[in-house]
């Protein structure tokens, strides 16, 4: 196994402990669990670029970086959006007081079916030999998606300050910005690629029949 993809698995099992930490509300950390959470989180993040990078630079592309990337990406965003949404005290406190739990619900239901939709595309793609490559578009969500829930999740042992609190309106912004960011690359990738979802000839067997 090559360097990148420890990298990744590192990704994969930074997890656990980003879990750990998230749920870890004990009396010594005072809240700052979730501050912790939020580095680890950022960490884990940030090796995405670093894998890659290293893949790239040194040919060390392999079937299974090809697998497993985009899985450990996935899975961590989508844990900690799955995560927020059971402590959503930071969207409570922006400016969607009393609608924050339903509209980061929304989102976080947007951002996920677009990758489930766009993972299912791309299977389509790899079944009929076509190599779709990533868009700009969706670096941009990706790194929206990253900085928001860093921010949601860092701000929360401090809501009950106004720093905080502007942090957080902050945080549920760039949240917003992530989510229409999402379903516009989403959308963008399958336009781009539509060639996908055409329908191949079919084949006549046994040839024409007089």
């Amino acid at each position: 196994m090559n360097l990148p993809n420890k990298i990744t698995l590192t990704r994969i099992c930074m997890i656990p402990l980003f879990i750990l930490f998230f749920y870890l509300e004990i009396a010594a950390l005072n809240g700052y669990n979730y501050l912790i959470a939020a580095i680890v989180f950022v960490l884990a993040a940030s090796t995405d670029a670093l894998d890659g990078h290293i893949a790239r630079k040194y040919g060390l592309v392999t079937n299974m970086g090809k697998f497993l990337d985009p899985i450990a990406d996935k899975v961590l965003v989508s844990t900690a959006l799955i995560l927020l949404l059971t402590r959503p005290a930071a969207f409570e406190v922006s400016f969607l007081a009393g609608w924050g739990t339903i509209f980061a619900g929304v989102c976080v239901a947007v951002i996920l079916a677009r990758e489930l939709i766009v993972s299912g595309f791309r299977l389509l793609a790899v079944e009929r030999g076509i190599v779709l490559a990533a868009d700009r578009l969706g670096k941009i969500k990706t790194v929206l998606q990253d900085v928001s829930i860093a921010l949601l999740l860092a701000v929360m042992p401090f809501l009950a300050t106004s720093v905080g609190r502007g942090f957080a309106v902050a945080g549920v912004a760039v949240f917003t910005l992530a989510a229409i960011a999402t379903v516009a690359s989403g959308v963008n990738y399958v336009v781009r690629n539509r060639q996908v979802l055409k329908d191949e000839p079919q084949k006549r067997e046994g040839g024409d029949r007089a």
